[in-house]
């Protein structure tokens, strides 16, 4: 049985930081690209961040140079670390797992910045 399972979530105050995990289960997840993806009331689903098998990192313009995404292979988990939060990065953050047309969701974990 697959399985993502997001956590770290939580409220924070502006400018602070942080960690996301994603703790997958039931498919080898070290051939699959992992996402970090958030959506919110005023957005739709936006991608936050991509790390291949490989290593190879890409992230939304956004988001770029405040969030870190990264992975263990041997744990099975991805990370989102987040730093110098904002209000606007208030959403549901979700984890993605894909390769070919193997396509799995996480159920979100909230993240609030608020004062």
């Amino acid at each position: 049985q697959v399985q993502l399972v997001e956590s770290g979530g939580g409220l924070v105050q502006p400018g602070g930081s942080l960690r996301l995990s994603c703790s997958a289960s039931g498919f080898s997840f070290r051939y699959y690209d992992m996402s970090w993806y958030r959506q919110s009331e005023e957005r739709e689903r936006e991608r936050v961040a991509t790390m291949s098998p490989g290593g190879r990192t890409n992230y939304a313009d956004s988001m770029e140079g405040r969030f870190t995404i990264s992975r263990d292979n041997g744990k099975n988990t991805v990370y989102l670390q987040m730093n110098s939060l904002k209000p606007e990065d208030t959403a549901v953050y979700f984890c993605k797992a894909k390769a070919g047309f193997n396509e799995y969701w996480g159920q979100g974990t909230q993240v609030t910045v608020s004062s």
